[in-house]
């Protein structure tokens, strides 16, 4: 069964649409889409339209990329349609009609394909890496091999979700302040360039000498109302040549270590690595996944590569007959409470148990510095700018004062 990309018409409204539909032939599409009451004007099967994508970007798919929160509702779909019995292939083909995003029911559609062919769903889901990652994957397999898929399913929710939570609590705490910040910048950048030029040209022809301060201002001014073009260039420069360096393996570690030795925002970085290994981590093992891989998927979610350094030395000394608490212990990137508590989870047999306390106490903690960095961003964002305007203020209205004292 083909997946073709359809343009069309409905019958009702005339309306134009667009989407995705898989169908036997093109006859069969129009058959189909004629039954929803939607008149075919135009289709291109699914290897045509990505031979043409190459030719040509589309808007479209670039903002319609798959969500975090999308697969965890898909998976969701999923693991209630395989409780109430139905065949994997009949639920995938339920999933596509439900799917509302091109990209993830043309990934399904190739899924449900692969598992008619006698594909494992697992192997199936490994060919889209874009979509599904290999946390995913690897979890699903472990759900087929010991036939607890819909149990795998369900708790992949549920951990999509925690982490799409925890990521939208920093998201969200965060833009306020982020927002006054271009708020700010934007009015200063604007007195700058606009206001004050206009307002100390009276001062041009002063006969005094003017206060440091004033002078300073002018200049600043000066430079920013004649090169601004030079400070956008030299910003941009400067942010594409960071970003470069940034990907390189030797400037991300950098980088990244640098991070988590800020005084204010390190621990939070920490916190929410902490958070995510912990619960990564627990629910692999809870899935079936042998610890060795599972240590090997963790290290590819943390986000940071100082820890992922760690991850990785830790896969090794665990290779070698190590526990798992004593190589994170010494690397000393992990709070002596979590490696304790990690021994007592290997000690006692309850590991998963333990590394689920250790993200939920983490999770708890974020949100809590989160709030706490958001209450005193504000107020410095506030000073800061106030601070800058009072500035700007003083050195206008110094001169003013002066030049009113001079002719009384």
């Amino acid at each position: 069964m083909a997946v073709f990309e359809y343009r069309g018409i409905l019958a009702s409204t005339g309306k134009s649409v667009r989407g995705v539909r898989d169908a036997e032939n093109a006859k069969a599409l129009r058959a189909l889409l004629r039954r929803d009451g939607v008149l075919l004007t135009g289709a291109a099967e699914e290897k045509a339209a990505a031979q043409e994508g190459r030719r040509q970007i589309d808007l479209r798919r670039l903002v319609a990329r798959v969500s975090a929160a999308d697969l965890a509702m898909m998976t969701r779909q999923l693991a209630t349609l395989v409780h109430a019995g139905i065949p994997l292939f009949e639920s995938l083909t339920a999933l596509i009609e439900q799917v509302e995003k091109d990209q993830l029911k043309r990934a399904l559609s190739g899924v449900r394909d692969h598992v008619r062919e006698g594909t494992s769903f697992a192997a199936a889901l490994e060919q889209h890496p874009k979509i599904f990652s290999s946390l995913y994957v690897n979890m699903v397999r472990a759900g087929e091999a010991s036939g607890t898929l819909e149990a795998v399913l369900e708790r992949l929710t549920h951990f999509m979700e925690g982490q799409a939570k925890l990521r939208g609590k920093v998201v969200a705490a965060l833009a306020y302040p982020a927002l006054m910040v271009v708020i700010a910048t934007t009015i200063l950048s604007v007195l700058m360039v606009a206001v004050v030029p206009k307002v100390t040209s009276i001062f041009q022809s002063m006969d005094r000498a003017l206060p440091w301060y004033t002078s300073l201002l002018i200049a600043v001014s000066h430079f920013l109302s004649d090169y601004w073009w030079l400070v956008l260039g030299a910003g941009s420069v400067a942010a594409i040549l960071f970003r470069r360096w940034r990907r390189t393996p030797q400037g991300r570690e950098r980088w990244d270590s640098f991070t988590l030795a800020t005084p204010i925002f390190g621990p939070l970085v920490q916190m929410v690595a902490i958070a995510r290994f912990s619960r990564t981590l627990a629910t692999l093992l809870a899935a079936g996944v042998p610890l060795l891989q599972a240590m090997d998927i963790v290290r590819t979610v943390l986000g940071n590569a100082a820890l992922e350094n760690v991850v990785a030395e830790a896969t090794g000394s665990i290779r070698e007959g190590e526990s798992i608490a004593e190589p994170l212990k010494r690397s000393g990137r992990f709070p002596p409470l979590v490696t304790h508590m990690i021994a007592i989870g290997e000690r006692s047999g309850e590991l998963e148990q333990m590394l689920e306390n250790v993200a939920t106490a983490y999770d708890s903690a974020v949100d809590t510095r989160v709030q706490m960095l958001t209450s005193l961003l504000e107020p410095v964002i506030i000073v800061v700018m106030g601070g800058a305007v009072g500035f700007i203020a003083l050195s206008i209205l110094m001169p003013l004062i002066q030049i009113s004292e001079f002719v009384d």
